[in-house]
């Protein structure tokens, strides 16, 4: 197994726990005090893009990149000469070639385009108590950076608030908080997508939600992610929450209506009760029933008045990734998410997640493999997004250039959520009245963040553009980790930025598989992107013989 360094002494930054390719800890806390680079870069922003103690210091490559295959065995490539993608009048002179100039902005989407500043969505966050604790700051960010976040399964079933009548949801306290927060900041940019399995599909989600919004919101099935091949999970820890779940008709372990079970949990030998979700079905041995039962699903939604529709796959097989994109092509969705192995969750099986499915790189050139037969057939290929532990602006660059030109986002679980972690406990501390219902865990700043400041207005780099964006009256009612969030947004556009610029590509949608190229021969062989020497050798070789 390749080990990853567990601090960067360029940027300052350590990691609490161990690192995996993304640079986050395997396992991340909510009440952490730093300082990984994405709880730096939540602060700081940009500024982390740069070694620290300019002035003082020098720094080199530390060159990890030449081992194994994972995305960081990808490097990306550079030109000297050149340039595509400017608009707005700007020309290919050096005035015009500065990283600032790169455009960010796209869409996705079939017939209706949906809309984004930064090529990223947040992962789904569905029914773990993590993501309803933080979901202001979640939110919030995304509405006021403009990318699309997801409301993951089961939050419907979980929430005890929710009345279901005959099949059929009355009330939904805790869907409708999420949609409408992110309602109240949307500016066109971005989208607020509606997760759906087997259970939100019983309880009349899709009903429920296009009856109260419309198309305000995005409706998505869900096939699976890449942590795990079951269904979502979440523990409690109260026996009767437990038969309340079991009563909604979840799987719950161990079964909280066996009456030893129940004497285990009052004598404290069992403790918690995991809550599952059921497996979606699919039999791909006939692909034309398994495309009519999908069609049919699909039109159900369209009929009641979805106008864009998504799929979120995981880490399968060969056979379930080209059904995947193939069922998404034919049936003109606006979105497929695929996620590989080395993502991350808020409760699965640990061993499950470290030995399961597809690794993403893998996954990804697969699926760049399907997606280029299809076109070559005449189709027009499913625009789709990347998942799978990916955390940093490289990260986006190298997959939105692996799976060019189908690929539009990159979809990033936990480094989106550690700003509102961040911001939560910097704001309990600093409104010790609120703490608890800001769910913030310190008692102090730490010095990570004192290192900053001790105002909120010293302690994130992105404060006062969000105050210009939404007005200083505003302010009192933006979470500290909405504001973490749109910090840590900027720091990775800016790199990304830069990285364009260097490939001399002025506009996120000119991105192609030419960008980048593989650090060792298995990455070659697994990619199919070339070795780097031998990128563009022919044409070196002209030169030298003209």
């Amino acid at each position: 197994m390749i080990q990853w360094p567990k601090s960067n002494d360029v940027l300052g930054t350590v990691n609490r726990g161990n690192p995996a390719e993304s640079g986050l800890c395997t396992l991340c806390r909510a009440d952490c005090q730093g300082k990984c680079e994405t709880f730096m870069s939540s602060m700081k922003g940009r500024k982390l893009l740069y070694p620290r103690d300019f002035g003082t210091v020098t720094s080199g490559s530390a060159n990890t990149t030449h081992v194994g295959v994972s995305y960081n065995s990808l490097r990306i490539n550079g030109y000297n000469y050149g340039a595509t993608g400017l608009t707005n009048g700007l020309s290919n002179s050096p005035d015009d070639c500065i990283f600032p100039n790169v455009s960010l902005e796209g869409e996705f989407g079939n017939e209706v385009k949906t809309k984004f500043r930064v090529p990223i969505m947040t992962g789904a966050l569905g029914s773990t108590f993590i993501a309803a604790k933080y979901w202001d700051s979640f939110s919030i960010g995304a509405a006021l950076v403009g990318y699309p976040i997801v409301v993951g399964e089961n939050v419907v079933g979980v929430d005890k608030q929710a009345v279901i009548e005959n099949g059929k949801i009355v009330k939904a306290p805790e869907l409708d908080r999420r949609i409408q927060t992110y309602l109240k900041y949307y500016d066109g940019y971005g989208a607020i997508i509606v997760q759906m399995n087997v259970e939100d599909t019983r309880n009349g989600v899709a009903e429920y939600v296009i009856e109260k919004y419309g198309d305000k919101v995005i409706i998505e099935l869900k096939w699976g992610q890449g942590a795990k091949d079951i269904g979502g999970e979440i523990q409690v820890t109260d026996l009767d929450y437990a038969l309340f779940l079991k009563n909604r008709g979840y799987v719950v372990d161990p079964d909280p209506t066996i009456p030893e079970v129940q004497e285990a949990f009052k004598n404290g030998s069992i403790k918690s009760f995991a809550r599952h979700s059921r497996l979606g079905y699919t039999d791909l041995s006939n692909y034309d029933q398994v495309k009519e039962e999908f069609m049919k699903s699909v039109n159900y939604l369209r009929g009641l008045g979805y106008k864009r529709i998504t799929l979120k796959t995981g880490s399968y097989g060969m056979e379930a990734l080209a059904a995947a994109i193939k069922l998404a092509t034919e049936a003109k969705l606006d979105l497929l998410t695929i996620d590989g192995s080395g993502g991350g969750t808020g409760m699965s099986p640990w061993h499950m997640m470290e030995t399961w499915g597809i690794p993403s790189i893998h996954l990804h050139s697969k699926a760049y493999e399907y997606a280029s037969i299809l076109a070559a057939q005449g189709y027009k290929v499913v625009d789709m997004a990347f998942a799978g532990g990916l955390a940093r602006e490289d990260h986006i660059f190298k997959a939105l250039a692996l799976g060019a030109p189908y690929t539009k986002l990159v979809c990033m679980g936990r480094a989106l959520m550690i700003p509102a972690f961040l911001g939560a406990n910097v704001e309990g501390v600093l409104n010790p009245e609120r703490r608890e219902k800001l769910n913030g865990n310190w008692d102090k700043l730490p010095k990570s963040v004192t290192e900053n400041g001790t105002k909120v207005e010293e302690i994130f780099a992105g404060y006062y553009d969000v105050q210009k964006k939404v007005g200083k009256d505003e302010m009192k009612n933006i979470p500290y980790g909405a504001i973490a969030a749109w910090t840590l947004a900027d720091k990775l556009a800016a790199g990304l930025q830069q990285l364009l610029a260097g490939a001399r590509k002025f506009s996120v949608s000119e991105i192609t598989r030419g960008d980048i190229f593989s650090a060792n021969r298995e990455t070659e062989e697994v990619t199919g992107i070339p070795f780097m020497t031998d990128v563009q050798d022919e044409f070196a070789k002209k030169i030298l013989n003209s």
